[in-house]
């Protein structure tokens, strides 16, 4: 047995479509024939490399797993978070747009990076809401492609993750309110000012710009099923927030591998389960209140509404997890459980992996969600010590 200690909440999807392929509708949002573009491009970015895929067999082992494999996002291009994939791509394709608009010349990623259209690149600003690791890839992009940027922050945001963002060059602003609060002062700043909106949620009127960032996070998968050897997993667990990262695995897998595709489990906090509350009601529904949690990077009240049309559908199962269960995980991978390695994970890297390993342990839980000794368990380590003194505190 695995001593992780947690509260689990569970909803499967009545709406969930296992059976059919791909839905053609979905393809306009995300779809393997659009994300090739992505996949070529961030590949040719200064410090790009592959990710590590783990395979935990210690762990599954005591879980009554057969396999738990484990994508390792804690040190994707230096941000240590797979969200420098998206936000960063996004900014590019704006770029590229703007100075189309301006010049009729629309340039080439390469020549983005080697200063060819400096100009009128910095007469751009970029900007967003967030959590920490969007904001932080944004900034990154802004400083590679030599733009502005401005990001905006909650009042939970920690200080480490503000000034991680200013290292990229990036003006911070501090709002009092929460997470969904920031990203509708953003939208409000960005029309007064000027600034183009890169953000990884969307919401009427904005649902063009958060495809790209979900196209950006499919240079993981792309890697992922090259690891994975022409192994499928029979699960995927993967963590909420509005759906952004959800949304891509579900449909590029399911696009992929169609009616083979792996379950798709969502996990989120308890206090900011937006996600399993839309499924219930079978139509988005907001979460109010603070959306108090360790998870910070999952905090958020509203769920993405392109996120949404793939879920409402491609989301088998929908959980949320208790805090408790956050720093027991975090440490069991730091100091790498019996014979399987050390990881680095964050605070969001491991509720999925938390809550497929509890699950597998409760006998009503492993029966309803299909786990046991067969079970080939795939879980994404979103980021790693991405507030390195808050890690430190919870892991020692």
């Amino acid at each position: 047995m695995l001593n992780i200690e947690g509260h689990l909440t569970h909803f499967a999807n009545p709406a969930a479509n296992a059976d059919q392929s791909y839905p053609e509708a979905l393809k306009d949002i995300l779809s393997l024939a659009k994300a090739g573009e992505a996949i070529r491009e961030i590949r040719t970015w200064p410090g790009y490399a592959t990710t590590p895929l783990y395979t935990l067999t210690s762990m599954a082992k005591a879980a009554g797993l057969g396999t738990i494999y484990y994508k390792d996002e804690s040190q994707r291009f230096g941000l240590k978070s797979f969200k420098a994939l998206g936000g960063a791509y996004a900014v590019t394709k704006q770029l590229q747009q703007a100075i189309k608009e301006r010049t009729g010349r629309r340039p080439s990623i390469a020549g983005l990076l080697a200063g060819e259209f400096k100009d009128d690149v910095a007469g751009l600003v970029v900007s967003c809401a967030t959590d920490g690791n969007h904001g932080r890839s944004v900034a990154w992009g802004a400083q590679m492609f030599g733009c502005g940027c401005v990001i905006y922050i909650h009042r939970d945001v920690s200080e480490g993750r503000k000034q991680a963002m200013e290292a990229f060059g990036a003006k911070v602003i501090r709002i009092a309110g929460n997470y969904d609060e920031s990203v509708r002062q953003a939208d409000a700043d960005a029309k007064a000012n000027g600034r183009i909106i890169v953000s990884d949620t969307s919401y009427e009127g904005y649902m063009e710009i958060p495809k790209d960032v979900a196209l950006g996070y499919t240079v993981m998968l792309d890697e992922l099923v090259t690891q994975l050897d022409g192994a499928i997993p029979t699960h995927v667990f993967v963590q909420g927030g509005v759906g952004g990262l959800a949304s891509a695995v579900g449909g590029y897998f399911w696009d992929l591998w169609g009616t083979r595709r792996p379950r798709l489990v969502i996990v989120e906090p308890e206090k900011a389960n937006c996600l399993q509350q839309s499924a219930k009601a079978g139509k988005p529904v907001a979460v109010d209140g603070g959306l108090e949690t360790l998870m910070a990077g999952l905090a958020c009240g509203e769920v993405s509404a392109l996120a949404w049309k793939i879920l409402s559908v491609g989301g088998d199962d929908f959980m949320t997890i208790s805090e408790e269960a956050v720093p027991a995980t975090m440490r069991l991978l730091a100091h790498g459980f019996e014979q399987d390695p050390a990881i680095e994970a964050g605070e969001s890297a491991v509720p999925g992996l938390a809550a497929a390993v509890i699950a597998a342990q409760d006998p009503m839980l492993s029966k309803t969600l299909g786990l046991d000794a067969n079970s080939r368990v795939l879980v994404i380590g979103t980021e790693g010590a991405t507030d390195p003194e808050l890690y430190r505190t919870l892991v020692g």
